[in-house]
């Protein structure tokens, strides 16, 4: 039976995946017209099978943020079944109303990426879809509730900007992202939710503040450390006390992401194109190869 739900992994999915924490059967990579996805996992809880990705590969930091193949990977999971996503992202608070190892159910997204494959569409006269909701109230309203269910502290909204990377940011553009209402900065969220959206998906990130930005708290360079001292050692405790926590999040996630029945209109962003005939029902034949 096809999956409907699936998790990307963010920062650290690689090591819950080396060190046991997150099992399944791995399926490999799927070859798609876009190149080869990541590979994917599929994974039981209970009665529910849903799929498994590490955004950035399975051992390591293989593949940065702007060089990740995020057409291939939503693609491939589209093609496996799946019409829901959940993301995990570790960005950096610009906000100081948020602290290190908090969880956070983003609501908005600002784009600050340069050259990045963000729609399936090139070439086309199609894909002009509304961004408000960002990402699915549906997935939203679950995760939210799985949240609050695992007595978890998360706030339960948040703007999220997407940096190009893979530099870290300047003190002066983490003013800039501050001045014009950034919470958050990350390099992952841009595009993944826009394809997800131009193929009819749900789409909700949960992200854990991994640091604060540059310039949020004065910290001295160090050499060698994570971040390079942006972190300090109790935050980095957090920090991976959050990412231990996953593992549960998304069993809870597997069970309960289709019980919630808030407006969703994920299934319909190309609706007005079916309807002026532009398109037909098969999502494979809206892309231009």
């Amino acid at each position: 039976m096809a999956a409907q739900f699936a998790v990307i992994g963010g920062s650290k999915a690689y090591e819950l995946l080396a060190g046991g924490n997150i099992k399944g059967a791995r399926l490999g990579e799927r070859k798609t017209p876009f190149g080869d996805s990541q590979a994917v996992y599929r994974l039981r809880f209970d009665s529910v099978e849903f799929l498994f990705l590490s955004r950035h590969g399975e051992k390591g930091y293989d593949v940065s943020a702007p060089y990740v193949n995020y057409q291939a990977n939503i693609y491939a999971l589209k093609d496996m079944g799946v019409d829901k996503v959940v993301a995990w992202s570790g960005p950096g608070a610009i906000s100081r109303e948020f602290s290190v190892g908090d969880f956070v159910v983003v609501d908005d997204v600002v784009d600050e990426t340069m050259g990045r494959a963000g729609t399936f569409f090139k070439g086309t006269g199609i894909g002009f879809i509304r961004q408000n909701p960002v990402f699915c109230p549906c997935l939203r309203q679950t995760l939210i509730e799985v949240l609050d269910r695992l007595g978890l502290a998360f706030k339960d909204r948040g703007t999220y900007v997407c940096t190009q990377g893979p530099r870290l940011e300047t003190p002066a553009e983490i003013k800039k992202f501050a001045a014009y209402g950034g919470d958050l900065v990350g390099m992952t969220l841009v595009p993944e939710v826009f394809l997800a959206k131009e193929l009819e998906m749900c789409y909700a990130a949960l992200c854990y503040v991994s640091n604060y930005a540059e310039g949020v708290v004065d910290r001295p360079f160090r050499a060698g450390e994570l971040f390079e001292g942006l972190s300090t050692d109790e935050e980095r405790r957090r920090m991976f006390r959050a990412v231990d926590d996953f593992p549960k999040i998304i069993a809870e996630l597997a069970l309960h992401s289709g019980r919630v029945t808030v407006p969703c209109p994920c299934p319909d962003s190309m609706q007005r194109y079916k309807i002026d005939g532009r398109i037909g029902e098969d999502w494979r034949d809206w892309i231009e190869i």
